[in-house]
């Protein structure tokens, strides 16, 4: 059994957002394509039981790529705060490792 994934550090520097996982691996990803992909209902839309729910067209500003803080949920996720108020997105810990493996390493 793989022991939980789990974060040693994370910041967001320049326009990637950097993290340490605690294995020793290293992540960056860019923080436009964070938030183009942010996994909330608001973004992403969703399902209920009865009904289906289309994202909100989003209006980007220069804002929405900037990160105001970022704060951990659990053990298992991270709540990014956007420059232009957005913050209802959990970014799971496993969704954001299988965003770095996807990314080209750093030149």
């Amino acid at each position: 059994m793989s022991a939980p994934l789990a974060l040693a550090d994370v910041q967001a520097i320049g326009t990637e957002l950097a993290i340490r996982w605690r294995d020793g691996r290293e992540s960056f990803l860019p923080l436009e394509a964070l938030r183009r992909n942010c996994p909330c209902a608001l973004c992403q839309g969703e399902s209920t039981a009865t009904t289906t729910y289309s994202p909100k067209r989003k209006d980007y500003s220069p804002e929405s790529f900037v990160v105001r803080s970022i704060q951990p949920v659990g053990g298992y996720a991270l709540q990014i705060i956007w420059a232009d108020g957005h913050a209802t997105g959990l970014y799971p810990y496993s969704y954001l490792l299988s965003l770095g493996e996807e990314s080209p390493p750093p030149r």
